[in-house]
């Protein structure tokens, strides 16, 4: 019993964070199964690379748009109750697609159920920065992102089932009743397992005002927090221009394509490796510096583009999903820093504006994107490579030091 409470305290656990994580795996796996198979789907339904790209580019912007209302309704409402809103916002996306086999409905639902895990994160990450102390967060943070890798590793390969057995049409819709049911028992065990906390209220018990006006909370934004956003900018380029092709790449476009169910596998390759390196990389950066972690990070993001281009059989594909894995080295870290430097009675609003500020600008390589594919896979894919390397050299030279700037 001694060890357990050891446990459980080194990796930051308490009633809340287990309800939190629970609502993760439930929520993550359902929609996993579907989501990530969405490019096919949206091709089998009559939909062109333009569908894909403008699915990619409308992800990315749902990520932005949504962020800082999230925070805001979280600051608002109580972590309990937004998250109770937001799980419900997703379900009527689910509902949507099951109910009309269209890929102008995909589109339609995307709005519902794309928003979930963008409306939500705020929330979420504000719940780990209410309930652990300050040299807990990275740990509490990479917990969040560790679970949140189980189903995207298992949720790809029953997804890649469900299109074995029923084609990629049905498929993808079962996958998506599927992620309906997950949905509703993620509702139940986070209405009872996570406290109920005040609105606005701080640690200490104070009461505060959720600030709703955008422009009034980027001036709180320290000069440090704003340098982080630039560089995150310029990698989330990398990441997001080739985004939604890989799949597309893998099954369709190499010379020796893989199936979903291979396809699935990568996944869970990736995520595996993510959750090797999670829980050490937390322990470690809870106890110094975060700028190595952050640049560690930021490199894998470059790198992966440029293997990816390399690769055309399962093989070769599955050390470049190795790397595709340690780009999450200092994701959490990065997470946790942004909590830290925002001001501790505005934390899910301050994440908020951050995700909606970076996704606004990241939308637009996801939407053009599509336009490199057309031209070629190479160009999408060393385009990629380029903003990288870019903003991992700015991020190197420019940020000097993430530890000593809070702010007020």
């Amino acid at each position: 019993m001694e060890n357990l409470r050891h446990i459980t305290q080194f990796l930051g656990l308490k009633r809340s964070t287990v309800g939190m994580l629970l609502m993760v795996i439930l929520v993550g796996m359902g929609e996993k199964m579907a989501e990530r198979f969405l490019p096919i789907y949206l091709m089998a339904l009559g939909g062109g690379a333009l569908s894909i790209g403008f699915l990619n580019g409308l992800d990315n912007l749902l990520s932005a748009l949504y962020s800082f209302p999230g925070g805001y309704l979280s600051d608002r409402l109580g972590t309990k109750r937004a998250l109770l809103v937001f799980n419900i916002v997703a379900m009527m996306g689910f509902i949507i697609v099951i109910g009309i086999p269209a890929w102008q409905a995909v589109l339609v639902g995307a709005f519902f159920f794309l928003s979930w895990t963008a409306i939500s994160l705020p929330a979420t990450m504000s719940l780990v920065a209410k309930v652990l102390p300050m040299n807990k967060r990275t740990m509490g943070v990479s917990m969040h992102s560790l679970v949140r890798r189980i189903p995207m590793a298992l949720g790809p390969i029953l997804g890649g089932l469900c299109i074995g057995f029923w084609g990629e049409k049905n498929g993808v819709r079962v996958a998506f009743v599927a992620a309906l049911l997950l949905s509703f028992v993620a509702l139940v065990f986070q209405q009872v397992l996570i406290e109920e906390d005040a609105p606005g209220t701080e640690k200490s018990g104070r009461t505060n005002k959720p600030q709703k006006n955008p422009l009034r909370l980027f001036h709180l934004m320290s000069p440090s927090l704003k340098r982080l956003l630039v560089s995150d900018i310029l990698v989330r380029f990398c990441e997001q221009i080739p985004y939604a092709f890989v799949v597309v790449w893998t099954m369709k476009t190499i010379a020796h394509p893989v199936s979903a169910l291979q396809f699935g596998i990568l996944t869970s390759i990736e995520m595996g490796t993510a959750l090797l390196i999670y829980i050490p990389v937390a322990y470690f950066a809870d106890r110094s510096a975060k700028k190595p972690f952050v640049v560690v990070t930021f490199g894998f993001f470059t790198l992966f583009p440029l293997a990816l281009l390399f690769c055309h059989s399962f093989t070769w594909l599955v050390p470049a999903f190795i790397l595709r894995g340690l780009k999450e080295f200092g994701e959490p870290t990065r997470k946790a820093l942004i909590m830290d430097l925002a001001p501790e009675n505005l934390k899910a609003a301050m994440f908020g504006l951050y995700y909606l500020l970076r996704d606004v600008v990241v939308s637009a390589a996801a939407f053009g994107g599509a336009f490199l594919w057309q031209v070629n896979p190479a160009t999408n894919f060393l385009a990629a490579f380029g903003f990288g390397v870019l903003g991992t050299g700015v991020f190197a030279v420019w940020e000097k030091d993430l530890t000593g700037e809070k702010s007020d």
